[in-house]
């Protein structure tokens, strides 16, 4: 069962939103001009077909695992591991099993 988010209170991300049989839950945590934090859920077998984004996005699987195609190389992401999508990539996501993860997006010029 999903908990309620609260800005200004703790709360543990993989329990905020809940699987959906044969569907993807998205709950945006933080949203403004700057970019965007967002949850989602991947039930077994949901996929996301390959695009791009302008901007640099930080993934962080909270619960589960995900699979991350990026520019032709496949990589297997875990409970408590990152990745980093260069802006401009191409990338597309496979859910071989239930996963969570939270991705951030900024907005802006990239600072190194």
């Amino acid at each position: 069962m999903s908990k309620k988010f609260q800005k200004g209170e703790t709360f543990n991300a993989s329990e905020v939103i809940d699987y959906a049989e044969g569907g993807v839950v998205s709950k945006e945590l933080i949203h403004n001009d700057s970019g965007s934090v967002t949850l989602f859920s991947f039930d077994a077998g949901q996929r996301l077909s390959e695009h791009y984004a302008p901007f640099d996005a930080l993934l962080q699987v909270v619960d589960g695992e995900m699979e991350l195609t990026v520019e032709g190389q496949t990589f297997t992401i875990h409970t408590g591991e990152s990745f980093v999508i260069p802006s401009g990539a191409r990338h597309a996501v496979n859910a071989p099993k239930p996963f969570k993860v939270i991705i951030t997006m900024i907005r802006g010029k990239e600072e190194n």
